[in-house]
């Protein structure tokens, strides 16, 4: 595949409004965007326009971003064992469904969620019961909810392929579900994916406990700290300690040449724009 035609991208910003995150796509030589459609700092999202609805769909049309992805509110723990914060994460996260559903998102990505208090068993149940909720929104709808690997600091599940497999398994006949591997986090969980050997060893584990065809996306990030340190600090590609020949690898196989890539590194548009023409150039055409 030529590499103009790779979907490679980042989280960017929606500052001003939702279009916004596409124009800042545009100018960093994006194909694809993560974005957020509402403040994820807060409970509360603001509510789309039919003005807002209709710049984002001119600016998709001008721009020809594709498989746009949105990242969840922070605040949103599915599987909260506290009664209110519980209600409140589910009813946050279908506003967010809604959202992405006006404006044609065709990815949901979220953190599955925090045991805090009680077992990791039961916080993965209250995610498919949580999840479950959404089967009225999700018929017939292009939206995909996506589950983010985790690197699994404190209480998070979802760091293990087991966890991700156990959440998929229950909903995936009721809703359209999948996973978004972070490097960084797969990382910082134990799974080594320096090398070719290693990335295959890892893909195979993948294969076996969930299966390649619930993959839908990539999030591009190097980490500060190493393997399996359960500490998720992204680094700029090549400064952390995973490095180049891992996202090379990326780039070329044909599991995950196609996958889309959405750079969450640190750095901002200026350092996205380098490193989305470096991840290009690593296409062996």
């Amino acid at each position: 595949m030529k590499a103009k035609k790779l979907l490679i991208g980042a989280h960017t910003s929606a500052a001003g409004g939702a279009y916004n995150a596409l124009l800042e796509g545009q100018r960093i030589g994006a194909t694809t965007i993560q974005f957020f459609t509402s403040n994820q700092k807060r409970w509360i999202g603001k509510s789309l326009t039919e003005e807002d609805i209709k710049k984002w769909q001119e600016a998709l049309s001008a721009t020809g971003i594709e498989q746009v992805m949105s990242h969840d509110s922070y605040l949103i723990n599915l599987g909260a064992p506290d009664v209110d914060n519980l209600e409140k994460s589910r009813k946050a996260f279908r506003e967010e469904i809604i959202r992405c559903q006006q404006l044609g998102v065709t990815y949901l990505n979220f953190h599955p969620g925090a045991a805090l208090k009680d077992s990791e068993l039961a916080c993965l149940d209250r995610i498919c019961n949580s999840l479950l909720e959404y089967q009225d929104l999700m018929e017939n709808s292009q939206l995909r909810l996506l589950l983010e690997a985790t690197a699994g600091q404190g209480s998070s599940v979802g760091n293990r392929f087991e966890q991700l497999a156990y959440v998929i398994e229950q909903v995936k006949h009721k809703i359209p579900i999948g996973v978004c591997i972070d490097t960084c986090h797969i990382f910082v969980a134990g799974y080594d994916i320096r090398t070719p050997e290693a990335w295959n060893a890892t893909l195979n584990d993948f294969e076996r406990i969930i299966g390649l065809d619930h993959l839908y996306a990539f999030h591009i990030n190097d980490s500060l700290k190493g393997l399996g340190s359960r500490v998720d600090r992204h680094q700029p590609l090549g400064k952390g300690q995973i490095g180049l020949d891992s996202f090379k690898f990326l780039m070329n196989d044909a599991r995950t040449q196609h996958i889309p890539k959405y750079l969450e590194t640190p750095g901002g548009p200026e350092l996205w724009q380098e490193e989305i023409q470096l991840l290009r150039g690593f296409v062996n055409d």
